[in-house]
């Protein structure tokens, strides 16, 4: 049986980490070790105890920087299977087992499914039944199979919430791109190079996993800069935009002028502090 580590990647949401450790602990297989990668100072203090190794590295800098913090928590891990875990997220039960199964039959790039959670859905302890009955899928993603895996022909379906793959492969393929700074995109150029590679994702019975509540901006106009920054690094990758239903938000506020087939995204101003305050949602809103 291979050796599973699981990762994660935290700036403050000490509550959210707390309930994916606890959640990690109620596993049906446990990972062999959880590799926390700090993008911050410090870590949290009081960290509850989940009966298995549990490893730091730290990598402060701004903006966040996601995809360095990734690369630092894969070199460290020493499992054999890597499943990446948003620190929002609680793992189902029988997600770590799902993913080690998946990635021990076949290579390939394994994703799962995700429900997201009210405000306030999670209470001290985790109550899975009660997590199945209020949590919803994103309109946007398909049925998971029922059981095994089932082929997914489009690499962009990869979001960074909940995923795994082979630590050998993920390193392979670079890591991520550690260009892309602050929030957006290097996700999705990372699918991107993984599919053109002829890696294979898979949808994956079993691997569910809850995304707990935080406030969402829609547009998200708080990371305006980042997601024009890393939008125009991809399309200079690889030659079309990412992140375009946000970037026509944009546009369509007369923030930015732009285009899919434009070849540069054109500033016509930033937004204001009371634009980006009135993006903030309330509590009910699950989605960006």
């Amino acid at each position: 049986m291979a050796i599973i580590s699981a990762l994660t990647l935290v700036r403050g949401r000490e509550r959210h980490l707390a309930n994916l450790m606890k959640s990690l602990a109620l596993q049906t297989q446990r990972p062999d070790e959880l590799v926390i990668a700090w993008m911050q100072a410090e870590p949290h203090g009081n960290l509850p105890e989940i009966g298995m190794p549990v490893r730091h590295v730290f990598v402060p800098g701004d903006p966040m920087p996601l995809a360095a913090a990734r690369n630092r928590a894969a070199e460290a891990a020493r499992g054999e299977v890597l499943v990446f875990l948003d620190v929002d997220c609680i793992a189902g039960p029988d997600l770590v087992a799902a993913y080690g199964a998946a990635a021990g039959e076949r290579d390939g790039l394994f994703l799962g499914e995700v429900l997201y959670l009210p405000d306030g859905a999670v209470g001290e302890a985790i109550d899975y039944a009660a997590l199945d009955r209020i949590g919803q899928a994103h309109p946007s993603k398909p049925a998971m199979p029922d059981t095994g895996v089932r082929e997914e022909p489009d690499s962009g379906e990869l979001w960074g919430l909940s995923f795994a793959l082979r630590r050998e492969r993920y390193l392979a393929l670079g890591g991520m791109d550690e260009s892309f700074h602050g929030y957006g995109g290097e996700e999705t150029d990372f699918a991107a190079r993984a599919g053109a590679s002829g890696l294979r994702f898979y949808w994956t019975a079993g691997a569910r996993a809850y995304h707990q509540h935080h406030p969402v901006h829609v547009p998200p106009l708080h990371q305006f800069d980042h997601i024009l920054r890393n939008a125009a690094r991809f399309r200079d990758k690889h030659g079309r935009w990412c992140m375009d239903y946000w970037l026509g938000q944009f546009r369509d506020q007369g923030l930015i002028g732009w285009s899919e087939s434009a070849e540069r995204i054109e500033l016509h101003r930033r937004p204001e502090p009371q634009e980006i305050a009135s993006a903030l949602q309330p509590g009910e809103r699950l989605f960006s």
